[in-house]
């Protein structure tokens, strides 16, 4: 059975198994001090609810203190074993001296840990209690019994390890129980744990203190018109800035406008609410040599040209006028920063660089450990046969019954986390973040693998591995940045239909999820979610996969449709709180084809928006997005329908 890293990689674990009660109003999760602090404090962050101590001591027998007799809890709470009591014959002043013993010492860690606040309210909610193990169970037990004299609505244990037996007893008194980890014999709870050094005082009040985060506030406002005024996202702001995760999306890949405002979003989280992490749609090793850019850690000169590795289709999509815009201002931002301030880094989640990342890899280790290099080549070798198509790949693994590379991917992917520490610590030139980054490419290739097998299969599936991959990517980035320089705030930048929940959508009823959908549910509020949407205008798009970009005309949306209604509501731009509108209507979707003549079946689907987003920003009429190379059928701007007559 394998261990666990420490108790912050339990809490993770543990969050995981409790995602459904990510979001919750109702919900708490109290840490048993000191152990359970760190895993709780995962859990509460994840699910995106507060956090606070719950402090047990036992009332141990004189001379066997392992034997209890009851136990006092948070709350000033007394329980007592009166069988035990009664059988031993102790007098009733040995029971008070024992009892103020150990209130004595309740109280200190009550103060050491909570100071002058007052213990929370239980009533009506949905408690967590949270430890590091459980051997015997006597104390979660007494804090299940404690806890249900406070009057919750349900109570919950989670612990990352526990003797099986020991759960199994603590089913009929908790509402649920999960144990991550039940290895028989258990031994020592300890032994389960990799790191499993002593929590102190100091931790456990730097990470209550971490924990007591702002509320988010809902949108102000249900409609607020967008003026261009400098106070025009406000309340949209002020809901970012308590968020660990802030996804803007857009209803295209080529509107000028959505690219723009996502933009200025992001600028002022960075420099108003300290984001440092940029993630985005975009292949990791592309998106990479823009953030070693904006780090001034490579050689190229300017934006344009650190946008230079993205020439796969749809290059328009990264090398366009507003993103390079974005770049250079990202690279002045750090600049500017005080040594040893966290810069803001800017990284790709998507998986279609196959071939690349291969070659990011074995280009790595040829550097830091050649004989690796040479049986990462050997692995790799595998996807010989199929030339640099993964089409070709997909079809001959997925159809035509070629033997995939799917073990030697894997292989690979085992040996660099296997040697993590080793690499990291080897060429101080690369270090920890050169390791990520090769770690990342290893990633992406066992992903991208399954990825392109699945393609020919149909169904959801390769959807499904797309986001999940994009989701453990951005949690990965997360992780590795946040070892480094502590918590960490994100914005990610991707289509609508990755970020939007997928639950609010008929695609999601038929079985896709999405990385919108998959943050949401391991961060709760601490997830915002805001897409884009359009009337009409013109838009930068292909005819067909792999084809020219051009400026098209978007159609006038549909009747029925969200974008219909907003236009109808007569304002020109405004934002909106997606939670005050109610019913299903179709919603519009361009990707970076556009098919005017299948305009329903092409790029429409049901939606109900209240759950699918919690912030709108609709711009009436948008324009095309500018590519970078402005080529002959760009600039030559698709006629309207109408011509010549305009009508």
């Amino acid at each position: 059975m394998t261990r666990l890293r420490d108790r912050a990689a339990a809490g993770r674990l543990l969050a995981e198994r409790l995602r459904d009660y990510a979001g919750r109003d109702d919900l708490i999760v109290l840490a048993l001090p000191r152990g359970g602090v760190p895993v709780a404090y995962e859990i509460a962050r994840a699910l995106g609810a507060p956090m606070d101590v719950f402090v047990v001591r036992k009332l141990g027998v004189p001379g066997h203190e392992e034997l209890a007799l009851g136990a006092i809890a948070t709350g000033g709470t007394r329980l007592l074993n009166k069988a035990l009591v009664e059988s031993l014959g102790l007098p009733a002043e040995w029971l008070e001296a024992i009892d103020a013993k150990e209130r004595r010492e309740l109280e200190r860690r009550e103060r050491a840990y909570r100071g002058e606040r007052p213990p929370p309210d239980l009533a009506g909610r949905t408690v967590i209690l949270v430890d590091d193990g459980m051997a015997t169970g006597s104390t979660m037990l007494a804090a299940v019994h404690a806890v249900r004299r406070e009057g919750p609505a349900r109570v919950v244990v989670a612990v990352p390890v526990a003797d099986p037996d020991v759960c199994e007893r603590l089913r009929p008194e908790a509402d649920h129980v999960v144990c991550a980890l039940t290895p028989k014999p258990l031994n020592a709870v300890g032994v389960w744990y990799e790191n499993f050094s002593q929590t102190s005082d100091e931790e456990v009040r730097e990470l209550l203190a971490k924990a007591q985060l702002p509320e988010p506030a809902e949108l102000a406002e249900p409609v607020r018109p967008l003026a261009g005024a400098p106070d025009d996202y406000a309340p949209l702001l002020e809901r970012a800035t308590a968020a660990r995760f802030v996804l803007l999306g857009e209803a295209s890949h080529g509107t000028h406008e959505f690219y723009r405002e996502r933009a200025e979003l992001t600028r002022r989280l960075i420099a108003e609410a300290g984001f440092t992490l940029v993630a985005v749609e975009a292949d990791w090793p592309d998106a990479y040599r823009v953030n070693r850019f904006v780090r001034r850690a490579s050689d190229d000169a300017d934006a344009e040209e650190a946008l230079a590795d993205f020439r796969r289709f749809p290059a328009w999509m990264w090398r366009n006028t507003e993103v390079a815009e974005f770049v250079a201002w990202l690279r002045d931002w750090n600049d500017g920063l005080p040594a040893g301030t966290p810069q803001a880094g800017f990284y790709g989640l998507d998986l279609y660089s196959l071939y690349t990342s291969m070659e990011a890899v074995v280009e790595y280790l040829d550097r830091v450990d050649p004989e690796a290099a040479a049986r990462a080549r050997e692995r790799y070798a595998c996807f010989d046969q199929f030339g640099r198509d993964p089409q070709v790949y997909a079809y001959e693994t997925g159809v035509a019954g070629a033997e995939p590379c799917e073990q030697e991917a894997v292989e690979q992917l085992l040996e660099l986390q296997d040697s993590a520490a080793e690499l990291a610590s080897q060429n101080g030139h690369l270090g920890e973040d050169g390791r990520f980054y090769a770690e990342q490419n290893a990633r992406l290739v066992a992903n991208a693998e399954r990825y392109y097998r699945a393609v020919f299969r149909g169904g959801v599936e390769s959807w499904n591995l797309r986001d999940r991959h994009m989701a453990e990517t951005l949690y990965a980035l997360a992780e590795h940045l946040e070892r480094a320089h502590g918590p960490v705030k994100a914005v990610v930048w991707a289509h609508n239909s990755h970020l939007g929940d997928a639950r609010a959508t008929e695609l999601g009823q038929a079985g896709e999820l999405n990385l919108g959908q998959l943050v949401r549910e391991g961060n709760g509020r601490r997830a915002l979610l805001a897409g884009f949407t359009t009337y009409s205008g013109t838009v930068t798009a292909a005819r067909d996969w792999g084809a020219p970009a051009e400026q098209r005309r978007v159609r006038p949306a549909l009747g029925g449709s969200w974008e219909e209604l907003f236009h109808e509501r007569g304002g020109a731009s405004f934002l909106l709180n997606a939670h005050e509108v109610e019913g299903r209507r179709l919603e519009r979707a361009i990707g970076v084809v556009y098919r005017p003549e299948t305009e329903r079946l092409s790029h429409y689907f049901h939606a109900r928006l209240a759950d699918q987003f919690d912030a709108v920003i609709h711009i009436d009429e948008t324009t095309a997005l500018e590519p970078l190379e402005r080529t002959s059928t760009w600039e030559t701007p698709e006629l309207p329908e109408t011509y010549p007559f305009g009508v």
